[in-house]
């Protein structure tokens, strides 16, 4: 099948180069933005059809990636509906991890199939994310027949795929932010409070490799360390004190602890005096 992509940034350029590298016919990329453009024939080669019309993108094949910006999916897709006379046999879907296909319903109005691929991966550019791409899980939803095509185009993409219901995206998306964003937030947490004592990120690269390891082997809950799962009330009460003017990570402090505390709770690593004094100590500070 004949496949375009709407969208020449970073995952839509990856998307095409991995596809046509596995075999597949890309057939063009669509962009309003030349500059863009640009970027993805130094990736895609001049055998393509590099267009600023959609239209034009969409008439050329049969399965079109819009892979743009989340807030633009709809518009993007009313465009196409409003131009086309009828989109039937047409397979169309977004790369947006937040939003389900049905932000597509203007194109399945005119026929087409819609469905929503997602890879669970972090691109901060073209060449990593190529190079992540086939390690990747892909996440995919939609109509019957556009998850036969999506499962399709992701064992093409990535390493697995999971089939998410449309009703799900949210609490998808919600968790790959919990473990990737906000991780990094958390690593900037970190990172601010060793600039108190002057030393730098480097020194705790191991440790978070050698958990990130622990994680990957042993899962979550049996990877957990530290203070809390131990009922090292001391320990708690020092970073406490350690925090007395520094309100945002105490309060961050304090929300992943009862996390943690709830983690040691289901592990049964605390007695029950070790438990009382850990819920009044992170509940009552």
């Amino acid at each position: 099948m004949k496949i375009g992509i709407i969208g020449a940034g970073k995952v839509g350029i990856s998307l095409g180069y991995v596809l046509r590298s596995n075999g597949n016919h890309v057939v063009g990329i669509s962009d309003i933005n030349a500059h863009a453009l640009d970027a993805a024939r130094e990736f895609m080669g001049g055998d393509t059809l590099y267009t600023h019309d959609n239209t034009e993108l969409v008439d050329a094949c049969d399965i079109i990636a819009i892979a743009i910006q989340d807030r633009l999916i709809g518009e993007a897709a009313r465009s196409i509906a409003d131009k086309a006379d009828d989109l039937v046999g047409k397979f169309f879907f977004h790369t947006s991890g937040a939003d389900s296909s049905r932000v597509l319903l203007p194109l399945e109005q005119k026929g087409a199939h819609i469905g929503s691929l997602h890879p669970l991966q972090t691109f901060p550019d073209i060449e990593s994310a190529i190079n992540v791409l086939p390690d990747t899980s892909i996440f995919i939803e939609g109509d019957d027949k556009a998850r036969d095509v999506l499962r399709f185009v992701g064992e093409n993409l990535g390493a697995k795929v999971y089939v998410v219901a449309a009703e799900d995206k949210v609490y998808y998306h919600l968790a790959a932010v919990f473990v990737c964003n906000l991780l990094s937030a958390l690593m900037q947490a970190g990172a601010g409070i060793m600039e108190r004592i002057d030393i730098d990120f480097d020194p705790f690269i191991p440790i978070i490799r050698a958990t990130m390891n622990n994680i990957e082997t042993k899962g979550p809950l049996a990877a957990l360390t530290g203070p809390i799962v131990r009922g090292d009330d001391k320990t708690i009460l020092s970073h406490l004190a350690a925090m007395s003017d520094m309100s945002l990570h105490k309060e961050i402090y304090l929300a992943l602890s009862k996390m943690a505390f709830q983690m040691a709770q289901e592990r049964g690593t605390l007695d029950g005096s070790q438990t009382d004094v850990i819920r009044r100590l992170l509940d009552n500070t």
